[in-house]
């Protein structure tokens, strides 16, 4: 029987949750028609045949029309709009699929975790498709698997996965299926995965296998299918660039003790080959170990502990042990498990860490390695650095802006660069990029470049190209951050001119030259507490000294870290300053810091705060060095901020803030006039001068509430008179209490 099919008019729907992921939206009317259910696959003809997924449409769409985005229009060839044929396509599943994608997401992307990001998509031989998971999953208990999958994109991919493209270059069947567990995904010329039934069975997903040989569910690989990837596609040392010194450790270790065990016999004694990388995600740490053991003529067998610990834990050691088996079986072989964290945490350490931990143990004494890595030391399972385990540890640095530049020389070297591209101030304005971000900044920058130069035939990226992307592309450390800046800087400030210097010495300085400070011997300031009466430019003076661009910024008001629940406010503080580590340089703003940290023993919330207060000292001159991170506090009241947070080492520079003079005021007129149309009759030196107890925030207040008297006036007003100015005058009074005032001027007297 001939299934049914409806004939509609393909329309672009806007930018959507499930935009990319393979989704069409018809009318309700329209599914029934077609007996379809939400979540149902379903066959697409226009100039090509694809399939995709079928999701209701608001009951106010047009029941003619199929809703679809701009990649599933670009499948069917209908980017300008045309007829589309709809008809139900069988749930069956897709047996193997062959992708071919960027180099840089090939190379970064395995196999297991390009399934997962497919999983519940129906692909058709020719498509493109997104890295961005399904949602409308066949099975909710896989939900957890596609976020692990969603974060180890970012972190492996940078800020592009979300718009990377990968075309399907085979399918079986080639007509459109559904991809599962089952699937074999892999890249062209690259290693595949072997597919698996429900976690528990036999066959274990994301077991690799070479591209070309299709191998069932739940059979076991033997010979070049044992999942060990070669030495033909990883990436050369020399294109690592700020990892060169880790890579020689590494080299030696394993050099030693896969090609000369001979000397350490006859040294009576034996190397560990267990090791632990950390560093921020997106730094190289897989590539790192995938280079090495290229060098040292080792295969490499990797794992991705989030998938692990998705399984199960029978079937997850199952699948370690047969990992492990493997390489001791076919040395000289590395055990790679990434996101080690997952299957062997520090908080509660389940049954899966222990069998980890036999076979790292068992795995080290039959002279394989074992290398984790990790963006989180401090959450892996202290116990797995015991000396028979992963004894070494190697650390991955973030780069600084030389390291940067040495990278983007690398990204760029195929890359048609204008002559006014340049690198070193490209580097110098991408603090707490990675390797990967800098890539994903790089690929934004050709997009840009492209599409300002369509019919070109010789098209090259520009310095614009570069500015236009650093405008979306974030640091990876920085993708919790939602913190919006203005583009202002101190320039922009009216007045203090003391205040700017003394924040360009103990903000900028720190975050900009710390190779001075290091050539000098000295240490440089850990941190500033502004303070001063509201309203005078705390808050904006953090504002410009973000807006110079040189560092990331953190910011927290001071009552978002409390919580009523024991050990979790001072979890938000550790969390805080791990954040900004990672993201470093860094300038971490708390405002309204005597909320935060008042005065110990005086609180009435059993403790909380003084935890706080005590995780806060611990972070800011504790053991862990706090390098390229800068902390600045701003209170009103800063008698009630605890004395021991200013003390040398912690907020050691304590900058009064004081009410703008005459003059001052007169420059905070002109900076908020700025872009105001005024007439010649304003005189704003003048008229700064008379607004005694004004501060800042009335000063800009003021010329707002002048330029809405001229539009009261007419909305046709072009500009803001001085009667316009008059007239705001009687509704703006000064703020300042006198008595607050004097009260914060004698404490600025005691330290001065």
């Amino acid at each position: 029987m001939a299934e049914p099919d409806l004939t509609l008019t393909a329309s672009l729907r806007p930018a959507a949750l499930d935009a990319r992921r393979g989704v069409v939206r018809l009318h309700p009317e329209v599914l029934t028609a077609l007996a379809l259910r939400p979540g149902d696959p379903v066959r697409l003809a226009g100039r090509r045949v694809t399939a995709g997924i079928a999701a209701p449409a608001a009951p106010s769409a047009s029941s003619a029309l199929l809703y679809a985005d701009d990649l599933l229009l670009g499948n069917l060839g209908l980017r300008d709009g045309g007829q589309v044929t709809v008809s139900p396509l069988p749930a069956a599943p897709l047996r193997r699929v062959t992708l071919a994608g960027p180099v840089g997401v090939v190379a970064a992307v395995s196999p297991e975790m390009l399934r997962l990001a497919l999983l519940g998509k129906v692909v058709t031989a020719g498509d493109d498709v997104s890295l961005l998971p399904q949602d409308v999953l066949p099975d909710a208990a896989l939900r957890g698997l596609v976020e692990a999958a969603r974060r180890s994109l970012a972190s492996s991919v940078g800020y592009a996965w979300t718009s990377t493209l990968l075309t399907v270059v085979a399918a079986e069947p080639a007509t459109g299926a559904l991809v599962t567990m089952d699937t074999v995904v892999g890249w062209e010329h690259g290693a595949a995965t072997r597919g698996s039934g429900p976690a528990g069975e036999a066959g274990p997903a994301g077991e690799v296998i070479p591209a070309g040989e299709v191998a069932p569910a739940g059979t076991a690989a033997t010979g070049p299918a044992d999942g060990l990837l070669g030495p033909e596609d990883a990436p050369d040392v020399d294109e690592l660039p700020g990892l060169r010194a880790q890579a020689e450790e590494l080299t030696e270790l394993l050099d030693l003790g896969f090609h000369h065990g001979e000397v350490l016999g006859r040294l009576g004694t034996t190397v560990s080959l267990g090791v632990l990388i950390g560093g921020p995600a997106g730094s190289g740490k897989s590539a790192l170990v995938r280079a090495v053991a290229a060098r040292v003529r080792a295969r490499v067998r990797p794992l991705w502990a989030p998938e692990l610990a998705a399984l199960g834990n029978d079937a997850a050691a199952r699948r370690l042990r047969e990992a492990a088996a493997a390489v001791r079986a076919n040395g000289p072989a590395v055990l790679l498990v990434t996101d080690v964290e997952a299957i062997a945490p520090a908080d509660e350490p389940g049954p899966l860490a222990t069998v980890f931990r036999q076979v790292v143990a068992e795995t080290v004494r039959a002279g394989a390695a074992v290398v984790c890595t990790t963006g989180r030391p401090e959450a892996v399972d202290p116990a797995l650095r015991a000396p028979d385990l992963l004894s070494l540890r190697i650390t991955v640095p973030l780069p600084d802006p030389a390291l940067r530049r040495e990278q983007l020389t690398v990204l760029t070297r195929q890359v048609p660069l204008a002559g006014d591209v340049r690198l070193d101030e490209v580097a110098a304005r991408t603090p707490g990029f990675v390797a990967a971000d800098l890539a994903a900044l790089v690929r934004e920058a050709g997009v840009r470049a492209a599409l300002r130069q369509k019919v070109a035939e010789t098209p090259t990226v520009s310095m614009a190209d570069f500015t236009a992307a650093l405008e979306v592309v974030r640091p990876t450390t920085m993708a919790a951050s939602t913190l919006e800046l203005a583009s202002v800087t101190l320039d922009d400030v009216g007045g203090l001119h003391e205040v700017r210097q003394t924040l360009t010495e103990s903000v900028l300085w720190p975050l900009t030259y710390p190779d001075t400070f290091a050539r000098l011997g000295v240490t440089p300031p850990r941190g500033v507490l502004l303070y001063g009466p509201p309203g005078c430019g705390k808050t904006y003076l953090v504002t410009a000294l973000a807006g110079s661009g040189r560092a990331n910024v953190l910011s927290v008001k001071g009552a978002e870290l409390l919580s009523k629940w024991v050990g979790e406010s001072e979890r938000a503080v550790r969390e805080l300053f791990r954040r900004a580590r990672e993201a470093a340089p860094t300038l971490v703003f708390l405002d309204e810091v005597d909320a935060l940290a008042p005065v110990r023993g005086q609180a009435s919330d059993g403790g909380t705060t003084d935890r706080v207060v005590a995780a806060l000292l611990t972070e800011l001159d504790g053991v862990e060095a706090l390098r390229n991170v800068v902390v600045v506090g701003a209170t009103n009241r800063p008698e009630l901020v605890d004395p021991a947070l200013l003390r040398p080492g912690r907020l050691e520079r304590l900058v009064y803030v004081p009410p703008p003079d005459g003059p001052a005021r007169g420059e905070i007129l002109r900076a908020a006039a700025r872009n105001v149309p005024l007439a010649p009759d304003v005189d704003l030196t003048a008229l700064g001068a008379e607004l005694d107890g004004f501060s800042a925030a009335d000063c800009a207040a003021l010329i707002r509430e002048a330029a809405l008297a001229a539009m009261r006036e007419s909305l046709a007003a072009s500009t803001v008179t001085a009667a316009h100015v008059e007239a705001a005058r009687t509704r703006v009074r000064p703020s300042l209490d006198p008595v607050q005032l004097a009260h914060l001027e004698a404490y600025a007297a005691t330290r001065r």
